[in-house]
């Protein structure tokens, strides 16, 4: 037996049993360590907020339910192999499963924790996953002048990589003052900057969308990142997207990328990555693993990276 977590409806959420299945010669049974609240995508599923066309597209790998509820969700997840292949017993991995105290997976399902990267530190696997996928769709250029508009937790791990890039100077856009010093943890300026190369664009605001357009130049490239669930937002297309010759692409991690990159590969790549120190910088909060509905009610509260701690939650 496990336990698990599941929303149930509008802002209510509990913790359940869950039964395991017996495990075949080809899975692996994880004892969950930590996992980490994707605050974006998951205040979408707590509000029922995700568009019906989207249903199917939106399931996590290990999703059980139906949107709207109830419905167990979540993909950032880290433990250690318990039952399994003998090249993955006792290794730290990472897996896309929700929050659950243990589960059964297929052992082609979990990516072995580098060495390098802390347990704690590699929750943020699935969100560093979606920001190189970003940059393949960005294709930065040495030298270019590139804005980050929206400092959560995708745009942070955007950042955070960017300024690995020759010659590009990094500036992250936000609102919230407060991300000042996240700029500064990351190594990355922090405010307004015009005539960009390239804007990537992740706060799901209609007014981060409108800002990212105006800070770029002529011929600039704007990657949209945001995910809107069903509200409808406005765009302006006049203005400077017309009279700049701007170019808009979306990038949704749930293609990949680059044709010569499978899932596998993209996901060793994020976690090799996270060897950086910087990305501590993301995880703004943790709880425990039973109080885990509270904070779920309060979800808008949350700043960036909130870790869950399973430290004797199955027991």
């Amino acid at each position: 037996m496990a336990r698990a977590f599941w929303f149930t409806s509008a802002g209510e959420s509990e913790i359940r049993p869950a039964q395991l299945p017996s495990p075949s010669q080809d899975d692996v049974e994880v004892r969950t360590l930590y996992s980490a609240v994707s605050r974006g995508t998951e205040t979408l599923v707590s509000r029922g907020e995700v568009p019906v066309s989207q249903h199917g597209l939106m399931r996590a790998p290990f999703q059980d339910g139906d949107f709207p509820w109830p419905v167990k969700y979540g993909y950032l997840n880290v433990g250690v192999v318990e039952s399994g292949p003998p090249h993955l017993l006792g290794r730290t991995v990472f897996c896309l499963y929700p929050h659950q105290t243990r589960y059964v997976v297929p052992a082609t399902a979990v990516t072995p924790v580098p060495d390098a990267v802390p347990a704690k530190r590699a929750v943020l696997a699935g969100t560093v996953e979606t920001a190189v996928n970003a940059l393949w769709d960005a294709a930065p250029l040495v030298g270019d002048r590139v804005a980050v508009v929206g400092g959560g937790m995708v745009g942070c791990a955007v950042a955070a990589l960017l300024v690995r890039f020759p010659g590009v100077r990094v500036h992250l856009v936000d609102t919230d003052p407060a991300r000042a010093s996240t700029a500064a943890a990351l190594g990355v300026e922090f405010g307004d900057t015009a005539d960009c190369d390239l804007v990537v664009h992740a706060s799901a605001t209609e007014a981060g969308f409108a800002r990212s357009l105006e800070l770029l130049r002529p011929e600039g490239r704007l990657i949209e990142l945001s995910w809107y669930g069903d509200r409808r937002i406005s765009v302006p297309l006049g203005e400077f997207f017309h009279s700049r010759r701007l170019t808009i692409r979306a990038s949704q991690v749930g293609t990949v990328a680059r044709p010569d990159r499978s899932y596998a590969e993209r996901m060793a790549l994020a976690l090799d990555l996270l060897a950086d120190p910087r990305f501590d910088a993301l995880i703004t909060g943790e709880c425990h693993f039973d109080d885990l509905p509270e904070v779920m009610s309060r979800l808008e509260l949350l700043t960036l990276c909130h870790r869950v701690d399973y430290a004797a939650a199955d027991e």
